[in-house]
Order: structure tokens, then C-alpha cells, then sequence
């Protein structure tokens, strides 16, 4: 019998590759990185009329958000790094399409401090955390891939960030192949901590309750754990109400991500590159936008 060859874009079972999950994360952030935001919640960040089109990708109406809400934060990283830093921001899937604001906040930051914006590191899988719980975060650790400049200082940049997850795998994956982390840069700082790393209390109580255990449940060292990860975590009192809970985020996951037509995280990302070509158009959008402020600040 024939063997049907299937449509066009259409991909089989068999052509599926298999769902890579990440590494041990074991490298947190540094002590003594700090973050910057403008916001500590994304209300402002949602209401602004070009939100949705950014997030589904649309350069222009991210140029015209960053451009909007970011003065503030454009004066606290001009403050805080040198021109000597490489700016790089997680390109994620959403649900609604490819998110534009990150890239567009690096290329902006690069531009006004002079300094380098990376595009060869990209996230090689899609997690969908718009949503999800803090276990559904959790367990949807994104990977990376790409070459990472050893001793090159990087600044991570993000549009939002709630409990770290996403900027704290990245800077793992940098860390580990010999980058250093200068710096964290996000428009939203939604952290109930707003902090990156954990206290040393916080990561003595997981590691005396649980041992080795959340390594091995969630993929990372209790050391390399966000503020929020570790706080989440520290409130249960035995691992297996973890894997319980692991369990049922699963399923939760599944649900989530089913009503909206999406096949889950389970899935592999074709890579999620961010090319010159973007870069080079958000460039110019960016600063017509520019030039169009500067003319209405003149007097007369």
C-alpha cells in the first residue's frame, strides 16, 4: 500500500522531534546584579492602545510602546551600565504570536547606551507562562541556545517578569558557557519579592526540609532559584505535596493551552531567531519615533 504523503506544512507524528528539557539549572543570578523597572505591576503596560499589536509581533506598535513607557527606565540604565555591556532579551512565543517588546527594549537600550545588542542566543523552546501559575512556571523551564561571548558582560532584558523563571534560566545558560551577567532590565517588575535571588534563610530551609529532592522534582539547584521560586516553594511542607502539585499543573497546563488551540510546551519551538533584518527595521522605527519627540519638545 501507498504510503499518503502529507499536505504541506501538516507534520506527522513521525517527523515530531522529541521535547529536550532543559539542564540542571545551578548557576542563580549573582549577588550583586540588581534590576531595573519602571513599573511594578503591568496595568500601565496593558492599557497602552499598541499592546496587543506588540505583543503579537508588530515592530512598529512595539517601538511605540517602548518609546512611550520606557523614558524612565532609558535614564536608569544610561545611569547604572557603561557603554560596555551586551544587551540580549529572551524572544518568547506567546499565545498570541512572537512577543516584539523585549527585542525592541534591547535594540533601544543598545542604541541610547552605545552599547551591543545580541541576537545569536535565542530560546529554543516555547513555554507559554502568560497565565500559568507559579507551578506551571515552574516546570515549563524554557532552553536556550546559541554562542555566548566568554567574558562578555550581558544585560537581560525582558517586558515583564514575575517570578524570574525565564531571565533566570537565560542567565544560567550564559553563565554557564562563560558570559557574566552585568544587569537585569525589565519594563514590569511584577516579583513579590523584587529580587532576584533568594535569601540565605529561604534556600537553608529547602535544603534542610527537602534535600536533593527539588532538584530532582524541578530541574534546579535550590542555590540557582529565583526569590519567588524559592518563596513558592519553601510553603510546602513535604516533597510529595510537590510532586502532586507538579502533577496537577501538568493537566492544568494541558487545559490552558488546549482552549486557546495550542498544542502545549510539551512540543519543540523552531527556533525563535531574531535576525539583522528585524533588528535593522526596528532601528529605524525607533528613532523616527525619536526625531518626532524632539520635534514637538521645540519651542514655537
Amino acid at each position: 500500500m501507498r504510503r499518503r504523503r502529507p499536505r504541506p506544512g501538516v507534520q506527522t507524528e513521525r517527523q515530531q522531534l522529541p521535547y529536550r528539557a532543559p539542564t540542571v539549572r545551578r548557576l542563580g543570578f549573582p549577588a550583586n546584579v540588581k534590576i531595573l523597572s519602571v513599573f511594578k505591576d503591568d496595568g500601565e503596560l496593558k492599557a497602552h492602545p499598541d499592546y496587543r499589536a506588540a505583543k503579537s509581533g508588530d515592530g512598529e506598535a512595539a517601538t511605540r510602546l517602548v518609546f512611550d513607557l520606557g523614558a524612565e527606565l532609558f535614564a536608569q540604565v544610561m545611569d547604572s551600565f557603561g557603554g560596555d555591556m551586551t544587551y540580549v532579551a529572551p524572544h518568547a512565543r506567546e499565545a498570541l504570536g512572537d512577543n516584539a517588546i523585549p527585542q525592541v527594549l534591547a535594540s533601544a537600550l543598545g542604541l541610547l547606551t552605545v552599547g551591543r545588542v545580541d541576537y545569536e542566543i535565542v530560546q529554543a523552546t516555547k513555554v507559554f507562562h502568560t497565565g500559568a501559575d507559579p507551578m506551571e512556571r515552574l516546570i515549563a523551564r524554557p532552553r536556550f541556545t546559541g554562542k555566548v561571548q566568554i567574558g562578555e558582560p550581558y544585560v537581560l532584558v525582558d517586558d515583564v517578569t514575575t517570578m524570574g523563571g525565564t531571565l533566570a534560566e537565560l542567565a544560567h545558560f550564559i553563565q554557564a558557557r562563560g558570559g557574566i551577567i552585568g544587569g537585569v532590565v525589565v519594563l514590569v517588575n511584577a516579583s513579590r519579592a523584587g529580587t532576584l535571588r533568594p535569601t540565605k534563610k529561604v534556600v537553608r530551609l529547602l535544603t534542610e526540609r527537602f534535600g536533593h529532592e527539588i532538584t530532582e522534582i524541578c530541574g534546579i539547584e535550590p542555590d540557582a532559584l529565583t526569590a519567588d521560586e524559592a518563596t513558592y516553594l519553601v510553603g510546602f511542607r513535604t516533597t510529595d505535596e510537590i510532586r502532586n502539585r507538579k502533577a496537577t499543573a501538568a493537566k492544568e497546563t494541558t487545559r490552558r493551552l488546549n482552549s486557546k488551540g495550542i498544542s502545549g510546551p510539551s512540543q519543540p519551538e523552531r527556533l525563535a531567531a531574531f535576525d539583522s533584518t528585524f533588528a535593522a527595521h526596528f532601528r529605524r522605527a525607533f528613532w523616527r519615533q525619536h526625531r518626532r519627540a524632539r520635534w514637538r519638545d521645540q519651542p514655537g
